[in-house]
């Protein structure tokens, strides 16, 4: 270890010899009086001696005498022990003064004064003694007075230790000095495994203590197969982190203040007496031990880069929910936790709390970002597009605390372009970068999910294709990333568009932070949103799929159907999700509801037109009067034609109950009336009884009950009714 080594006195002669030998003797006469006390102690020392002659030559000691020199024994410990320690002390200051003295007045000490040797081997030795009894574990150093003393005893020693050192050229004081070295060595070692004790004990103690940080987060839906995810799809909520705000600043500072207030006079010892580096490499490694096994408890471990490109991506994404949580705990609860810790246990030495922290904070980040640059070099899918965005905002979000908690100027030019805090900035903003580009291609190979599917089994009952539930799935959970992806699209648009983007990203524009946050809350109706155009394009090759889909059915209603469904589940997701409605704009909306209504009228056309011509009256007189036959065929043809729609249409979907009810209610609305009236017109030519159950097999009521069942995808039903 290192020792302190004060700067010898500097030489004058603004005294006279006279008044030197005087102020020498008056130290004499002063530093004899520790000699005098000494003296009488090795008397008694001498007395305890000739006791144990005694008992050696079995010469009697009786109970009296034995009952006195016990008491004389307990007195002598627990009465006197304190006070000629104090007393030698008091003697050693008044030697330290006197020297002192002599070295501020600039003093020539050709004949230093005289040297209380015995007090300090005494003092030494009782120190000595001390440290043993804590070292042995025979006694715990503990917050009283005895510990307040023992520092005040380290400190008198470090001062003896550097008054003596310019005095080291006379051979009575070397010994004196080397042996006060070596003793304040020894002291210092004591100190600082206490210190790392103190540390140690009490993290540990902490870390047992469980609490809710090892919950895991709920993890976002996912998003691998369209061809997987079911007609009905529950949806399940983003996963929302907790915010700094919900996070429970817990344990500050992070040790108990009786603890705290230990370690800082330990410190400020061990500082004092010039042994900063080993104080400070004991905090810092005991505090960084702490700082990772905190990860730990939140469920964070150091991962591999390789480890993390071979990790399945269900694991990965545990993994980074994890990541995610300990990152925002470590930036908004530790770090504030360790600096108020740093300056209470290093008060009085800025300097060294805010080298000792920045080490601690700029280390632990860098480990942290390396998981994220990791998942960033991960092969590319779609399912991970939102994990990489909460990386993203994450890193966004929390870098000006990081800004602040590592005191960065906002003057970069004043800043050293190598400095750490820059380099990590540097660092935060190629991940960033990274991530950006990562989160564009993955978002814009939809487009060429969507025009890969190309499926010929068309979807039984004209339902909702699984490729429109997953692409507008998706799109609403990237939407609610909105403002993050319209900064990250800005920050990466190109000449051509993003769809053509290389996976390497070698043409990306780099990460501009310092602008986007301004882009993101004044944008007018005249800048171009390129999210906002791939958002569009998705769509638009939705829509084509869809209407190329909707050929595969040869039932030209059915294929309406088809389109109804589709269409009106994409309205219904735009209509649910404010973030898709505002990008794709009030007119798009116009353009696919008018859509809808055109496929509602192709519907009815190719289903019902035919139907309808039955009721017609043109062909039914014949010279004025009803054809009979021409009538009966006319019934034929109806309960034929309504017949095969029930048993057809019974077994198309419309999940969408509102459209359903819509449809019916058109249905019926043309249809019901039409054949009440020509029942009304007709029904009295055919002959009553066995004729007229023969071609008139549905009342009008009847008609518009069978409507009602259409489209529930259950033809089963509509059977038995039949029955």
């Amino acid at each position: 270890m290192e020792k302190a080594q004060p700067l010898p006195p500097q030489k004058s002669n603004s005294f006279s010899s006279s008044s030197r030998e005087e102020k020498l003797r008056e130290s004499n006469r002063s530093l004899s009086f520790g000699a005098i006390k000494l003296e009488d102690r090795h008397q008694k020392k001498e007395t305890d001696y000739n006791r144990e002659d005694r008992i050696k030559e079995g010469k009697e000691i009786n109970a009296d005498e034995k009952q006195e020199e016990k008491e004389e024994a307990t007195k002598e410990n627990f009465q006197e022990a304190e006070p000629n320690f104090i007393a030698i002390s008091e003697e050693i200051d008044h030697f330290l003064a006197i020297l002192v003295s002599l070295q501020d007045a600039q003093f020539q000490i050709s004949e230093p004064p005289e040297l209380p040797e015995s007090n300090i081997e005494t003092f030494i030795a009782m120190l000595e003694m001390e440290i043993a009894t804590y070292e042995s574990g025979e006694q715990k150093w503990s917050p009283d007075h005895d510990e307040i003393c023992l520092l005040d005893a380290f400190n008198r020693l470090h001062k003896l230790t550097s008054a003596l050192t310019p005095l080291s050229s006379n051979a009575k004081y070397n010994h004196a000095m080397n042996r006060t070295g070596s003793a304040l060595h020894h002291a210092m070692a004591f100190l600082e495994d206490e210190f790392f004790s103190l540390l140690d004990e009490n993290s540990r103690a902490k870390q047992q203590d469980p609490g809710s940080a090892s919950s895991k987060t709920k993890r976002p839906p996912s998003f691998s197969r369209p061809q997987q995810q079911p007609q009905q799809q529950h949806e399940q909520d983003r996963c929302i982190l907790p915010s700094a705000e919900s996070s429970t600043h817990e344990d500050s500072p992070t040790y108990p203040p009786d603890v705290v207030e230990r370690l800082r006079g330990i410190a400020a010892a061990m500082i004092s007496a010039g042994y900063v580096t080993e104080c400070s490499e004991v905090f810092a490694v005991a505090r960084h031990n702490a700082f990772y096994a905190g990860l730990s408890s939140l469920g964070f471990e150091k991962i591999g880069i390789d480890d993390v490109q071979k990790m399945a991506w269900d694991s990965l994404e545990g993994e980074i929910a994890t990541w995610i949580r300990a990152f925002r705990h470590s930036i908004t609860v530790s770090f504030p936790s360790e600096r108020e810790l740093f300056d209470i246990v290093f008060s009085g030495h800025q300097e060294i709390a805010n080298s000792l922290f920045s080490d601690l904070a700029l280390r632990a980040v860098f480990q942290l970002l390396n998981f994220a640059e990791a998942v960033a070099m991960t092969k590319r899918s779609t399912e991970k597009l939102f994990k990489m965005l909460d990386i993203y905002e994450s890193l966004r979000d929390l870098m000006p605390t990081i800004d602040a908690i590592l005191s960065v100027e906002a003057n970069e030019e004043e800043e050293s372009a190598s400095s750490p805090a820059m380099d990590l900035k540097s660092e935060i903003s190629a991940i960033r970068s990274r991530l950006g580009e990562a989160a564009v291609a993955i978002f814009c190979d939809l487009e060429t999910s969507i025009k890969t599917d190309t499926g010929k089994t068309p979807v039984p009952g004209g339902a909702v294709h699984p490729l429109t539930r997953y692409v507008m799935n998706y799109l609403k959970y990237a939407c609610e990333y909105k403002n993050t992806l319209e900064q990250i699209f800005r920050d990466y648009q190109r000449s051509e568009r993003p769809s053509s983007y290389d996976d390497d990203g070698d043409d990306a524009p780099s990460d501009s932070t310092s602008n986007h946050e301004n882009k993101e809350n004044n944008n007018n109706a005249d800048d171009p949103n390129p999210f906002a155009e791939q958002l569009m394009e998705v769509m638009e090759l939705l829509h084509a799929n869809l209407e190329s889909k909707s050929k595969l059915y040869k039932d030209q209603a059915l294929c309406n159907i088809f389109l109804m469904n589709n269409g009106r589940y994409i309205m219904k997701k735009i209509k649910g999700a404010a973030e898709i409605n505002e990008l794709l704009g009030d007119a798009w909306c116009r353009k696919r509801s008018s859509d809808l209504r055109q496929y509602h009228k192709n519907y009815q056309r190719e289903t019902w037109s035919k139907v309808l011509a039955c009721f017609r009256d043109g062909g039914l007189n014949v010279k004025g009067n009803v054809s009979k036959p021409v009538l009966k065929e006319r019934f034929k043809s109806f309960n034929a034609m309504f017949d095969e729609i029930l048993k057809t249409q019974s077994s198309w979907v419309v999940s969408d109950e509102q459209l359903q009810s819509e449809l019916r209610v058109s249905i019926s609305a043309v249809v019901v009336p039409a054949y009440r009236s020509f029942l009304g017109r007709y029904s009295q030519y055919l002959d009553p009884g066995r004729q007229t159950e023969k071609y008139i097999k549905f009342g009008a009521d009847d008609l518009e009950n069978y409507i009602d069942e259409l489209f529930d995808g259950n033809p089963s039903s509509m059977a038995r009714r039949r029955t």
